[in-house]
């Protein structure tokens, strides 16, 4: 096989021949883990917490001052580790940065069970 240019040395045969599985959108529900619904809701309520920290140019110690935790709290749920953390508790982290939070409740379109969701205004 000719690999062209920008072909990085490892790419094989083999990885062309390998099936694609397309995801279904949920990281968590594709790794079979109970919750995956709520891991799910709770990693988009995280990422929306270091997108206001990092634009707001906080340092990890005047964020944790913000939102009533230790900076190496902080540092670990910026890092991913907020299992420990309930969607309602991460709901009052946004409050604490400055954001209203709004629940919403609809019904779902079609016949498909309801789905979590988070968007930003």
């Amino acid at each position: 096989m000719t690999k062209s240019k920008g072909t990085p040395p490892e790419a094989t045969r083999a990885d062309a021949d390998s099936p694609v599985e397309r995801g279904s959108g949920n990281v968590f529900a594709d790794l079979a883990l109970p919750d995956a619904d709520t891991h799910r809701l709770k990693a988009e309520l995280v990422s929306r917490i270091d997108d206001i920290i990092r634009r707001r140019r906080l340092t990890q110690q005047q964020a944790a001052d913000l939102l009533g935790i230790s900076q190496p709290d902080v540092s670990r749920l910026l890092r991913g580790n907020f299992r420990e953390y309930s969607v309602e508790r991460l709901l009052r982290l946004l409050q604490a940065l400055g954001r209203d939070v709004e629940i919403v409740i609809r019904k779902a379109r079609a016949n498909r069970p309801g789905r979590l969701h988070v968007a930003a205004g």
